[in-house]
């Protein structure tokens, strides 16, 4: 009998990521059955799911015995949070200790968790707003508390934020502006294609990846290059601006002015994933991540 993993946000970009590489990997998807959790299981996507055997169930991540329910018979549970449907910290921080605790008291062997670095810990107190990232690492301390067997797989920068981004002109070309210089590196991931390749290595062997962090993107890339292999693929140009903090928050909603301004600013310093290594991370993966280039020859801008 195939062991059981539910999967939240299941028609998310990152859960359906997760069932998709699950799906796809011949010894994964016989290892595990998939019960994924969603708000909707009648929305398209929802039944997409099904058509290809996964189980759905509907989940409020306030709800402990909602979540208890959800995840009862779970051999692992990939977990993700959304700090961004509330924008409140203690929102998401309390979802995710609402999991933690029930996949304790359902006996859930193995938590894989979407995580974030402690972005006021490792600035020294200089970014204190990227509350985003701080509550996901709080909550990945959290799941480490309870001795659940667990590994956190931390999402780069999405590929996919340049279709907003990348702005085009009448004449064709484009424009990107960022309160950072050109040489600040991006860890780039094709979010819906490559997170569950990532969260792969940890499903195959939890004890090995037990409490480690596992970086999630295809390599770091300087703005310069960001703007080289996107015109080497289109042949179209992009005009870079490095504009100020405040003309870059005047962009923004009052709301996440602050916060995505000192999230930029952490790409340049300390940097997004503090100055780590890839390679370890790119070394565990069976399949290769998709490249910048990649991205941008399969992506309408």
């Amino acid at each position: 009998m195939p062991k059981l993993i539910t999967v939240f946000g299941a028609t998310g970009i990152q859960g359906g990521s997760v069932i998709k590489a699950i799906l796809g990997d011949p010894a994964l998807s016989k290892e595990f059955s998939i019960r994924g959790v969603t708000r909707d299981s009648s929305k398209p996507a929802a039944q997409a799911l099904a058509k290809q055997g996964v189980e759905l169930v509907n989940a409020d991540l306030n709800s402990r015995d909602s979540v208890l329910s959800a995840i009862k018979g779970s051999d692992s549970v990939f977990l993700v949070t959304n700090y961004w449907e509330t924008g409140k910290p203690e929102v998401e921080m309390a979802q995710g200790h609402t999991v933690a605790d029930a996949a304790k008291e359902a006996g859930v062997k193995q938590i894989v968790f979407s995580s974030l670095l402690n972005v006021t810990e490792i600035s020294n107190g200089k970014l204190p707003h990227v509350l985003h990232f701080d509550g996901k690492a709080k909550i990945e301390e959290y799941i480490k508390s309870t001795g659940i067997t667990s590994a956190f797989v931390l999402p780069g920068y999405y590929m996919s934020n340049y279709q907003k981004m990348l702005q085009k002109g009448d004449d064709g070309s484009y424009s990107l502006a960022y309160p950072v210089s050109k040489e600040a590196k991006f860890p780039l991931l094709d979010t819906a294609e490559d997170i569950g390749k990532f969260v792969k290595p940890a499903l195959k062997n939890p004890e090995a990846f037990n409490g480690k962090q596992i970086l999630a993107a295809s390599d770091y890339y300087p703005v310069t290059r960001i703007i080289s292999e996107f015109e080497e693929v289109t042949g179209k140009k992009i005009n870079y601006r490095q504009i100020s903090s405040e003309q870059y928050k005047s962009f923004l909603p009052d709301f996440m002015a602050e916060e995505m301004l000192e999230n930029h600013l952490l790409i340049e310093s300390p940097g997004y994933f503090n100055g780590m290594s890839l390679q370890e991370s790119l070394d565990a993966l069976d399949d290769k991540p998709t490249t910048w280039k990649e991205f941008v020859k399969k992506t309408n801008f």
